[in-house]
């Protein structure tokens, strides 16, 4: 799951060296940040936060199948 999210955000940005995903292992399930340069931060949230919405989506599909809740910041 942090590959995906990883590969989606370099693949939108300018800076793709600048592009890291950290997982955090919290009570309630697994927590990815998404670090990225702050000129690149509106490619990764889109118009409306539609990207970004979209990017949660994958994420939700790909932790139900590993039976883990699974989510999405965008630091």
């Amino acid at each position: 799951m942090k590959d995906l999210i990883e590969f989606i955000a370099r693949s939108l940005v300018e800076n793709p060296d600048e592009a890291s995903v950290t997982e955090v292992e919290r009570e309630t399930g697994i927590v990815f940040q998404l670090h990225v340069a702050p000129e690149d931060m509106g490619r990764v949230i889109g118009k409306q936060g539609r990207i970004a919405h979209a990017m949660r989506t994958l994420l939700k599909a790909a932790s139900v199948r590993s039976g883990k809740r699974a989510v999405l910041e965008i630091v």
